[in-house]
């Protein structure tokens, strides 16, 4: 059809959870358009991102057949099922995988809850000092959090073994946010060496200099 469009348009902002998707699409290199909006941006009920999805959250893929994904584990999924030999998603039937669909449910609807409701407490909170503890809370719950996955992890020398999978991409984008990369250096170090080994991948090296220019 004429109107549809013509590959993968991914909708994100930058230093955001897209950043995760981002680097997917590079490693495997499926050819896909950035949309990068700012961040007020994805608050007009009137902007590009509402017409593709009307919860405004990134990252959304627009699909060349006119279709939307979204959540970042529904994505990295999809990728994994498009390009199973990636290794991006551990094949299924394996331990591996059933490690791998653990963590990653466990980071997008455990620590990523935490920064959707810290991050904007004055969304649900009119009382500045309540919207105040929310975000300390939050805050301290995903630092906790965060060192239990320390304790149940054994890199050797990727979360899951001897390959990288998407977990990875996941761990070194997330480090970047709060409590942030020193933190993690310091209490929580298998994590960040995981987190800076993917650093050093040449396919990551244009989403981190997108993304995280500084």
């Amino acid at each position: 059809m004429a109107n549809q469009p013509s590959g993968i348009t991914l909708f994100g902002a930058k230093g955001g959870g897209s950043a995760i998707i981002e680097a997917q699409l590079d490693y495997l290199k499926i050819p896909y358009t950035r949309k990068y909006l700012d961040w007020e941006s994805l608050n007009d009920p009137k902007g590009d991102l509402a017409k593709v999805n009307p919860a405004r959250e990134i990252p959304t893929l627009l699909l060349p057949d006119g279709s939307v994904m979204t959540e970042s584990a529904a994505i990295t999924l999809w990728l994994g099922a498009e390009k199973p030999d990636s290794g991006l998603v551990p094949k299924t039937g394996t331990p591996e995988y059933g490690q791998f669909l653990r963590w990653l449910i466990w980071l997008v609807a455990s620590v990523y809850p935490t920064f959707s409701y810290g991050d904007h407490p004055e969304r649900l909170l009119q009382d500045e000092t309540a919207a105040r503890d929310l975000r300390a809370a939050t805050d301290k719950r995903r630092e906790d959090m965060w060192r239990q996955f320390e304790t149940a992890v054994t890199p050797t020398p990727w979360l899951l073994g001897d390959s990288m999978t998407a977990l990875d991409i996941y761990i070194a984008v997330m480090t970047h946010w709060r409590p942030r990369r020193d933190w993690f250096k310091k209490n929580c170090p298998k994590v960040f060496e995981v987190a800076k080994r993917v650093d050093t991948m040449p396919e990551f090296e244009g989403m981190w200099a997108r993304n995280l220019p500084d």
